[in-house]
């Protein structure tokens, strides 16, 4: 049996829900839209752009969809066609209610925006969600999803925690840092630098299975291993960040051996991981596939 993990344990999800800010009780998105009509004379950041068409769902506005490139539009999801002719078909799928979005966190790294989004998607979920931009038009799509659990053992929800992005000088090196952990740790069980990467007392944790501290991911590997269960991380395909937040996309197996996406969002303070959510989401045989263009 082999486990590789120290902190994926359990599936998060895509939940499009809503998610109030702390302070005056507006959301996220809101918040940005109300900032969007005030420089509506100014052209729209690419982060801009994801959280207007992920509120789309919320609003019906057929504006956002003007930043999808209509000729080039890879999707990654395996439930849905290429190109906009396969979001089109999800669309026309669209229950009484509609579907609902709620952008938690929201970041973006060159080319690449990457969004914490809670969702009412055929039932709550929680997801990310990843988007490739060229040009300024939206060309790729990648995204990881599942049901919505309630609280871990220490009280966390997949979408509560800190979202302020701060120490953006440093967005090359905490990337680096969590490289470091996902390849050795992950991905090679090495401990040495185990609490030079991870605070020792200071590691929050919203994996639904996990309590916080090392303590808690030490009792769930436990769990595994007297269970006969893998946790296993055999490729890390991207590594995206902005500021003390870095992203993982990694391959792997989880459970009794079930072929796996594992999406990590970590947040890092002096040089230490110290906050962890995740989604882990099933790959679908090939044969259910219905576009061609691989989950990475």
């Amino acid at each position: 049996m082999k486990i590789r993990t120290i902190t994926s344990i359990l599936a998060l999800a895509i939940v499009l829900a809503k998610c109030k800010s702390s302070n005056k009780g507006t959301s996220f998105e809101e918040k940005t839209e109300q900032q969007i009509k005030k420089d509506n004379k100014m052209e729209l950041s690419n982060k801009e752009k994801v959280i207007a068409l992920l509120n789309s769902f919320n609003t019906g506005d057929k504006t956002p969809i003007s930043y999808i490139n209509p000729e080039k539009y890879i999707q990654h999801n395996l439930a849905v066609g290429d190109g906009l002719a396969g979001f089109g078909e999800i669309m026309k799928a669209t229950p009484p209610q509609g579907f609902k979005a709620n952008v938690v966190r929201a970041f973006q790294d060159g080319d690449y925006v990457f969004t914490h989004t809670e969702y009412d998607f055929f039932g709550p979920k929680a997801g990310f969600d990843v988007f490739r931009f060229e040009k300024g038009k939206i060309v790729e799509h990648w995204d990881n999803l599942s049901e919505v659990t309630p609280p871990n053992p220490s009280g966390r929800t997949q979408f509560d925690g800190a979202t302020e992005i701060t120490d953006t000088s440093n967005t090359e090196a905490n990337k680096k840092i969590v490289k470091q952990f996902a390849e050795e740790v992950l991905m090679n069980g090495k401990m040495d630098n185990l609490t030079k990467l991870v605070n020792p007392t200071k590691y929050i944790q919203h994996n639904s299975a996990v309590a916080d501290g090392l303590d808690g991911l030490g009792n769930a590997l436990k769990y595994f291993a007297e269970n006969g269960l893998v946790m296993e991380y055999d490729k890390v395909h991207k590594v995206l960040g902005e500021g003390n937040f870095v992203l993982t996309i990694s391959e792997g197996k989880f459970g009794k051996g079930d072929h796996v996406s594992y999406y990590d969002l970590f947040r890092l303070e002096n040089e230490q991981i110290v906050e962890h959510w995740d989604v882990i989401q099933p790959i679908p045989e090939k044969s259910e596939w219905k576009n061609n263009n691989g989950k990475f």
